[in-house]
């Protein structure tokens, strides 16, 4: 047998491809490491035919259950008669198929690796294949985690935008607020921006009609609807009718250009309530138009205040990562950008391929920086602090949580998810460590973005989702994630 390459292949929870790396083979055998670079490794892994054994064992044990032959019932074919139906080189290959993993695995852990991507394994060497006897030569190749000097964040000190509220941003919260309690009125004039259109729409596409939507209220300015709807409703009256081209959002003819036929039915504004004594009693639990008022400034007040630990979190990214290099590993950015532009159906969209590119080195930059500061500051991450992710994760799509916790254990993203709580806790304690203050040299106190963080919160991950009770903490919710060999089934002879 010649030398054959082998991509180990799996799905990608994250660029970083974070997860709890696991071996529970018991061999452990011979391998180097060499350093191709700051981002890629190549393993040389040598197995003894001791070592496998287990493997041929179990491939025989397979290749039993996979044929038949007259006289042997399933599974009870012994090996000299599956090696004259299928032959030695069969086996031998199912073998290798089935232990190539582990013999990766054992290898990564020996040589305390941080594999990212998917690695490409060639089989230098075969053992016998008429009685497997000799070393079985495998040279791996991986891109690895980088490694990083981590900048000093003790004392860092950072500048924020000082909170400043003015009248008019209050007054803006003040019609917002009236807004939620106007009425709409019919009026006998031409739509503008803010009015409320009572519309029928008509897609067709080639003079077909596709889609239909009778007495929809729109409100004009929203970019809601469909691409180009405000401008084409701006300045229409009741009873009159456009026609404008637009892509499809949704349905079978998702991202088709239609001719979109608009009949605009009435044209309502809204009319906001006095701002007085008697709407802040109805509004809100203020019995005057001023405590209301003030009330309001407080709330921008403390939007701003949020504002401002966003703010800071991202000037410690910038900053740490302005004075550390991060070398990328360019096949898993093309991967990432790839699969992106895939989804969007622009995989020859330059300018967009750059785009992605740019975020996507930007992304692979601070998970590296941020699982270097939780190493380093020991992060573990609570099943509580787990749990508590996971439910805002699927308040954000719209699922139930038991469904969204299956769907991503089924996708294998859960360890992706442990490493994101362990950024985040890493950002905290980093942030906790600067000091922060405003544009006007005002010390910000932040205490409610990086919180207390407890030195003995070790508790273990226990998700049913998550196969092992081990505590999660980057040094194995690592950007490393083991890549498993794709199978191949051995040609059985029926």
């Amino acid at each position: 047998m010649g030398a054959r390459s082998r991509r180990f292949n799996s799905c990608r929870p994250d660029i970083t491809r974070s997860t709890p790396f696991q071996y529970t083979g018991e061999s452990r055998v011979k391998s180097t490491v060499e350093k191709l670079s700051p981002t890629r490794a190549k393993l040389t892994i040598t197995v003894s035919p001791d070592e496998l054994k287990p493997a041929i064992t179990h491939a025989y044990g397979h290749i039993a259950e996979d044929i038949n032959i007259p006289g042997f019932r399933k599974g009870k074919i012994p090996p000299a008669i599956i090696d004259q139906r299928v032959g030695k080189a069969a086996v031998l290959e199912h073998a290798v198929n089935e232990g190539l993993d582990g013999f990766y695995r054992a290898a990564v852990e020996e040589n305390k690796l941080r594999p990212l991507g998917r690695p490409e394994a060639d089989i230098v060497e075969w053992p016998s294949n008429t009685d497997f006897s000799g070393d079985l030569l495998l040279a791996i190749e991986v891109d690895v985690r980088p490694e990083i000097d981590l900048p000093s964040y003790d004392g860092l000190k950072l500048t924020v935008d000082a909170v400043a509220v003015s009248d008019e941003e209050v007054a803006e919260e003040l019609d917002k607020l009236r807004s939620r309690f106007g009425t709409l009125i019919t009026v006998d004039r031409p739509a503008k921006t803010g009015d409320f259109a009572q519309i029928d729409l008509n897609a067709a596409i080639d003079g077909e009609e596709v889609d239909t939507a009778s007495g929809i209220s729109y409100e004009i300015g929203s970019g809601d609807l469909i691409e180009g709807i405000d401008e084409a409703l701006d300045s229409l009256s009741a009873g009159e009718t456009t026609t404008f081209n637009s892509d499809l959002m949704g349905g079978d003819h998702e991202g088709e250009t239609a001719e979109i036929t608009i009949t605009v039915i009435a044209v309502k504004e809204r009319e906001l309530p006095e701002a007085n004594d008697d709407f802040a009693q109805i509004s809100s639990e203020f019995d005057t138009i001023g405590e209301l008022t003030e009330s309001l400034k407080v709330q921008v007040e403390k939007s701003k205040a949020f504002g401002q630990g966003s703010q800071a979190r991202e000037r410690l990214i910038e900053t740490l990562l302005g004075s550390v290099e991060v070398p990328i590993p360019a096949a898993i950015i093309l991967d990432e950008v790839n699969r992106h532009l895939e989804g969007e159906s622009r995989l020859e969209d330059d300018t967009h391929r750059a785009e992605v590119t740019e975020a996507s080195e930007k992304t692979f930059r601070q998970q590296i920086l941020l699982d270097t500061i939780a190493e380093a500051e020991q992060v573990k991450v609570s099943q509580d602090e787990l749990t508590q992710y996971l439910i805002q994760g699927a308040s954000q799509y719209g699922m139930d949580p038991s469904e969204f916790v299956q769907t991503l254990n089924t996708n294998g993203q859960i360890p992706s998810m442990v490493a994101e709580v362990a950024r985040n806790k890493a950002l905290a304690i980093a942030l906790g460590k600067a000091e922060v203050v405003d544009s006007n040299g005002k010390p910000v106190d932040l205490s409610e973005f990086t919180g207390p963080v407890d030195a003995d919160d070790d508790a273990a991950v226990e998700d049913a989702a998550v196969s092992d009770a081990d505590e999660a903490s980057p040094a194995d919710a690592d950007v490393a994630v083991e890549e498993k060999p794709k199978k191949k089934k051995v040609a059985a002879t029926k």
